[in-house]
């Protein structure tokens, strides 16, 4: 893993300010606009950004206090959650993507080196140490300010957070089913491969461009003998 622990808070503190920056000033017409992501408005994958912020802040709360804390109570209030989120008038929402992302601010601020270390529990189930908190936030912000559709792109994102979402999400991939690849960032040498069905596609391009392919986003990349890249299944 060449992502540390520093890494993860310096990203996502830039990634919440690029976020909130991309919303700042926005009025109802522009919250409900599409989204880059499928069926969700912008009021949508904001309401989930800040439900997001909260629920690390349960996680937060487990490692600080050893009290038991899920990010959610189920998948369907998760999903209850962003929709109601989503209902907001322009003003709530944005006061709520503020007020959870100071929330998280301030407690992540408050753990002790003790308390990075506790183990904690994510929505997939995964037990980690209370370190992974940033990353997971991380993730959720840096790359949901691209699914904003506001001109923001993988490009623009710090190239050492790119390398290592590509290394989190290959992981993630070697064991599901999907497409045989090696893919080669050839602006920085990084190359990845997957294990899949069938001899394996060789893809090359801009690492920003790898990782947007790679995390099911908008990209310009085909395969090095001029095909489409493949198409991947879903990666969370």
């Amino acid at each position: 893993m060449r992502r540390t622990f520093e890494d993860a808070l310096s990203w996502s503190a830039a990634g919440t300010e690029l976020f909130l920056d991309a919303v700042a000033g926005w009025g109802e017409e522009q919250y409900l606009a599409p989204s880059g992501l499928p069926d969700w408005t912008r009021k949508h994958l904001v309401a989930h950004v800040a439900a997001n912020a909260d629920a690390l802040g349960n996680l937060v709360r487990w490692a600080a206090t050893g009290e038991e804390t899920p990010m959610y109570s189920s998948r369907e209030q998760r999903n209850a959650d962003i929709e109601a989120g989503s209902q907001k008038p322009a003003a709530e929402l944005a006061a709520w993507l503020h007020e959870s992302a100071d929330r998280l601010a301030v407690g992540t601020a408050a753990l002790s080196s003790a308390q990075w270390n506790a183990e904690v529990v994510t929505a997939q189930g995964r037990t980690v140490p209370a370190t992974e908190i940033p990353w997971l936030r991380s993730r959720e912000v840096c790359v949901h300010t691209v699914d904003l559709a506001t001109g923001v792109s993988f490009a623009d994102l710090p190239a050492g957070f790119l390398a290592a979402l590509a290394d989190d999400i290959t992981g993630k991939r070697g064991n599901a089913p999907g497409p045989a690849l090696v893919l080669t960032a050839a602006d920085t040498g990084d190359r990845w491969e997957l294990l899949g069905e069938d001899d394996a596609t060789a893809v090359a391009g801009p690492l920003a461009e790898v990782t947007a392919y790679l995390a099911g986003r908008p990209h310009t990349l085909t395969a090095t003998d001029g095909s489409p890249a493949p198409t991947l299944p879903a990666w969370l």
